[in-house]
């Protein structure tokens, strides 16, 4: 884990860990055009405790290195269902509107020099409107479903029919999102920046390129485990 200096400026500690923008945003202390001030002195100009922000970002340095993978083969399907909901929507409720804020801001900031920055910005849009209704769909319909399935000592029925119904519009709607994400991929040059880009374009690569990891899991925990094992029921 890299060591923090609370001299070094907030700047530069983005540019060592864009994840790190978080922290920043969460505190209203500017990274990006006020990125040059000291660590120190951007907590006094707040009112924030230095040391306390410290902590912070090494929690946060701490969470990007632990490992979030878990065994969901190992678990039942209320117990998978109720952890996609807590780890991967949770995250998704988090980060989107943030996302859709720094996307809208690099896109109409930087689009004159890159242009496939406005490509980004829709395809992260069209993700954006694909995934909150779906996560409401899984979660008001598919998922109470299958929990009822596993509960059940007989065949329920559904309104829907067969599980089968939701669990192939999910997966139809997961291909969507897999489009986009390639689009957003493709558009960034697999999320790296240009030796120009400013720290908020520098963060918001970093963050979706962690949307692109998360979702990878995300909709591999759903096709590949709790509809497969759904299904089978």
């Amino acid at each position: 884990m890299l060591t923090l200096n609370p001299e070094q400026t907030v700047g530069d500690l983005v540019r060592q860990s864009p994840n790190r923008a978080r922290v920043f945003e969460s505190l209203k202390i500017d990274y990006c055009c006020g990125g040059k001030v000291s660590l120190d002195r951007a907590c006094q100009k707040r009112g924030i405790d230095t040391a306390e922000v410290m902590e912070r970002i090494h929690a946060n340095d701490a969470t990007l290195h632990s490992d979030s993978h878990v065994d969901v083969d190992s678990m039942t399907l209320t117990e998978l269902a109720d952890h996609i909901e807590t780890t991967h929507h949770a995250y998704l409720r988090e980060e989107l509107p943030r996302l859709d804020a720094m996307t809208e801001k690099v896109s109409r900031v930087h689009g004159d020099k890159d242009a496939r920055l406005h490509q980004m910005r829709e395809a992260f849009v069209a993700l954006k409107s694909e995934l909150e209704p779906h996560m409401m769909k899984e979660e008001q319909i598919l998922f109470p479903i299958v929990r009822q399935l596993e509960s059940s000592s007989d065949q329920p029925e559904f309104f829907c029919g067969s599980v089968a119904n939701p669990i192939r519009q999910m997966e139809h709607e997961h291909d969507q999102a897999g489009n986009a994400l390639a689009v957003l991929n493709e558009s960034t040059d697999g999320y790296a920046p240009p030796e120009w880009a400013c720290n908020t374009y520098r963060a918001m690569l970093d963050s979706l390129a962690r949307l692109e990891a998360d979702m990878h899991q995300h909709i591999h925990k759903e096709n590949n485990v709790l509809f497969v094992k759904a299904l089978a029921l």
